[in-house]
């Protein structure tokens, strides 16, 4: 039984423990704070620093671009444009006329014709004189890559060769329309060099070694495949001399340039020549340790060793005329040439692939060849050539008479027409603020609602300039147009700016 008094000694008991925790709380109080807050901004810590170690979160995926936007590398793919909709809005006529005539106003002297098409239907949806005849400048090209590409096919290579020469101790260089050929090895990922003289020469030494052949080595060069004057009358020599052109022969380094990555100024004269001292030179290198000289210097053959590329039945070391071929390298196809010669408007190129058009047409090897099988495709094709005047087929001469709605069906029958061959020169179109020829344009706030949308062949010239291609609005038409100015200043800055604004007003469209 419990006393008042042991009642009141447990109480007293009780309260002093309660002081003492207290007193315990409040020493430790500060700490329990301090933890929980570091608890708390550990949170959102951890949910920063986890990506570090979990790795970062993967971006949503980029919805996937319609076709006329995607890389000019893969559009060529598409079977023209699977995309578009015949039945999407087109421009109205009037609306569209509206807004290109303020624009195509030549900035001094001269003006602009031009015509715009729905490319589906052909139906002119804006004319200014497009049936007139017209200097086109490098807009010729397309021309030429219509032609090059339906008869020679896509998928066609130049073969330049070495055959045993007409005495013992002679090798003959074979020129076959490949001037895009590299001094070093063969390089399967490059247009320009795919085709190697190291390589060339390398294959050489070693079909002269299993021969036993032994001693000194003379070189002769065999350029006969191109026929007719190498320099077209047609061109101006100003032109010739700030390397514009250069005379034309069926081999050459670089597209006739010193160096490949310097694309403008003065060419070699004689390209076969260049090429023959340059093979020389590497196979003197190959043949060092095979106890061949090569003799110093070089001469073209008195006799041409093969008159034609060896056809691809032609049997295994044999040349086209039974001259037995010691190596051969391959150019890049027709479509790549094509779309190099689009991209940079290369007229030395172009003027190459038009002779051997002609030649695979039966046609002389010449100027005059080209600018026939040019035109005799166009017609082919269902173009009706009409008031159309060609002397040469890069565009440089003055004397060459196109009207603009002759370019906008050439790139109507490359978009959409039925001959597939005609696909591959696609990729060569220069894309507005990126590529080849436009890439420095359509940075300016007036156009640049253009850039990367609009995708056309350029023409320059002192007087003149030219944009042809095609685009597709903000609706799926695809639109195809072609303005060419003439008579126009000299280096007058609003020029090219009139003609990249008519290409983004058609990008834009609507225009109703």
């Amino acid at each position: 039984m419990t006393t008042t008094s042991g009642k009141d000694q447990w109480v007293a008991r009780a309260r002093q423990a309660v002081r003492r925790a207290g007193a315990s709380l409040r020493r430790v109080w500060p700490s329990v704070l301090l933890t929980a807050l570091l608890l708390v901004l550990a949170v959102p810590a951890a949910l920063l620093v986890a990506p570090g170690f979990l790795g970062p979160e993967p971006p949503a995926p980029a919805p996937s671009a319609p076709a006329w936007q995607q890389a000019p590398a893969t559009l060529s793919a598409h079977e023209g444009f699977p995309a578009l909709s015949a039945s999407a809005d087109l421009p109205a006529q009037a609306a569209l006329t509206a807004q290109l005539d303020p624009l195509l106003k030549a900035d001094g002297g001269g003006d602009f014709t031009g015509l715009v098409q729905d490319a589906l239907t052909g139906q002119v949806l804006f004319d200014r004189g497009g049936s007139e005849s017209r200097v086109p400048a490098s807009n010729m090209k397309l021309l030429t890559a219509v032609a090059a590409l339906r008869t020679l096919g896509p998928e066609h290579r130049f073969t330049t060769s070495v055959v045993t020469g007409p005495a013992p101790g002679q090798v003959v260089l074979v020129g076959g329309g490949d001037v895009l050929l590299g001094a070093g090895g063969s390089n399967r990922e490059q247009v320009l060099g795919q085709a190697g003289l190291a390589t060339l020469a390398a294959e050489t030494v070693a079909a002269l070694q299993s021969e036993g052949t032994a001693g000194e080595i003379k070189v002769l060069v065999d350029d006969s495949l191109f026929s007719g004057p190498a320099l077209n009358p047609a061109w101006e020599s100003g032109d010739v001399a700030a390397g514009e052109v250069a005379p034309v022969f069926p081999l050459a380094l670089n597209s006739a340039r010193y160096d490949p990555a310097v694309t403008t100024g003065p060419r070699p004269q004689d390209s076969a020549m260049t090429v023959a001292g340059e093979f020389a030179a590497r196979l003197r290198e190959a043949g060092a340790a095979a106890g061949l000289t090569v003799a110093a210097a070089v001469e073209r053959s008195p006799e041409p060793a093969a008159a034609t590329n060896p056809p691809t039945d032609r049997p295994e070391g044999e040349g086209s005329t039974g001259v037995p071929v010691l190596a051969d390298v391959q150019s890049a196809t027709v479509a790549e040439q094509v779309n190099l010669m689009l991209r940079d408007s290369d007229n030395y190129l172009a003027e190459a692939l038009g002779r051997l058009t002609a030649l695979a047409e039966g046609l002389p090897a010449s100027n005059d060849g080209a600018t026939a099988a040019v035109r005799a495709q166009l017609i082919e094709a269902g173009l009706a050539a009409g008031p159309v005047q060609l002397v040469d087929v890069c565009g440089l001469a003055m004397g060459n008479q196109v009207p603009a709605r002759l370019f906008s069906e050439v790139v109507r029958l490359i978009t959409t027409g039925t001959d597939t061959r005609l696909r591959a020169a696609l990729d060569g179109f220069p894309v507005a603020g990126l590529t080849g020829t436009l890439d420095t344009r359509y940075g300016g706030e007036a156009t640049a609602a253009g850039a990367g949308l609009v995708r056309a062949k350029t023409g320059t010239l002192n007087t003149v300039l030219a944009l042809s291609g095609y685009v597709v609005d903000t609706d799926g038409r695809l639109l195809v147009f072609s303005f060419i100015g003439n008579g126009l200043t000299p280096g007058a800055a609003g020029n090219k700016e009139a003609l990249d604004r008519a290409a983004t007003v058609l990008a834009g469209c609507g225009c109703r």
